[in-house]
């Protein structure tokens, strides 16, 4: 009797040992977070950008960062944390995406969004607007606020008035710098090869990707799209599943590059599609994609992208890209040029 209740007593002390065991795993588990970021893919090197923009760059993607990553610590979701750190790159002058979006033919700066849940498979997306200040939360007020997923022009204009979304004038979106780059386009249309060579006519997007700490992925992406553009010419971002996409099931991906290329093969949709049914890993399908697949037919450009177990993945084949990312484990980085 007594040997009995000895054995009923250690295996007590061995089941609590191993529920204690696995609920402090599971804890640690729950707490981890993890933010990519990037501000465009393009063929550029440390010659052409001076050491003034390159701290410029590197200072507004840390604050990118720290606002994700601050507000993931606070228990914030991934959506939340998308739309708000996608705000601080399409307030900067240093992006094409808001502030700082390129100049169309005619022009004016022409403005896409969109935004993914990876919970619940939501989405929203702006394309073709003019006047909205911050598009990325316009295509989050279509996401939770309209029975749509894509609104456009003057239509989606007329939706983020009724929502009280901030409206200015397209003159707002002006800089000198994108200025100066359509003039330079315009010049030399007709020169496709020298165009080609000049990193700063590829077409720039801002993007973000968000594990949060209970397990939810989202994605988001903004843009202002090609240098010189014409006849209503809308790329990828504005696509879900080709721009940027999100499942809890696989992975939060938003891309950036020459948006036709990724169009048609729906490139962000492509990645969680790899992950669900060939269940491979996701730096091996991220490499298929953008080294293998899009390079072979001459697609240029990269994803950042984060898989529901919290692994990260940076891919591009071009020679840069502004990019970043945050983990609850202390980690964090900030990386433009290729040898880094």
């Amino acid at each position: 009797m007594i040997k009995n209740n000895n054995i009923s007593l250690s295996f007590f002390f061995i089941l609590s040992f191993f529920v204690i065991f696995n609920s402090d795993l599971y804890s640690q588990s729950k707490d981890k977070w993890t933010i990519v970021i990037h501000g465009g893919a393009g063929n550029f090197k440390r010659i052409y950008i001076s050491t003034i923009d390159d701290k410029l760059y590197r200072s507004k993607l840390n604050e990118a960062l720290k606002k994700g990553s601050n507000m993931l610590k606070n228990g914030k979701n991934a959506i939340e944390v998308v739309e708000a750190v996608i705000v601080i790159l399409e307030n900067s002058p240093l992006f094409n995406a808001g502030k700082g979006a390129v100049f169309n033919s005619d022009g004016k700066n022409i403005l896409d969004a969109s935004i993914m849940d990876g919970q619940t498979l939501n989405a929203g997306s702006v394309s073709g607007v003019y006047d909205i200040k911050n598009p990325i939360i316009a295509a989050r007020k279509v996401m939770n606020n309209s029975e749509h997923v894509m609104l456009s022009g003057k239509g989606a204009s007329n939706f983020a008035k009724s929502m009280g979304l901030k409206i200015v004038d397209n003159s707002y979106f002006f800089t000198e710098n994108s200025w100066e780059k359509l003039q330079y386009a315009k010049e030399k249309e007709s020169d496709l090869n020298l165009l080609k060579e000049k990193w700063y006519f590829k077409h720039g997007t801002v993007g973000c990707v968000v594990l949060d700490k209970y397990g939810n992925l989202a994605a988001g992406s903004s843009t202002g799209g090609m240098t010189n553009k014409k006849y209503g010419r809308i790329g990828a971002t504005p696509i879900i599943g080709a721009g940027n996409y999100a499942n809890n099931n696989t992975c939060a991906v938003t891309c950036t590059g020459h948006g036709e290329y990724f169009l048609r093969y729906l490139v962000a949709y492509d990645l969680s599609a790899l992950l669900e049914y060939k269940k491979i890993k996701l730096d091996e399908a991220t490499n298929y994609i953008i080294n293998k697949k899009l390079k072979k037919i001459g697609g240029s450009g990269g994803l950042i992208a984060i898989d529901k177990s919290g692994n990260i993945s940076i891919v591009y084949n071009t020679t840069g890209m502004f990019r970043g990312y945050s983990k609850s484990n202390g980690k964090t980085k900030v990386m433009i040029y290729n040898d880094e």
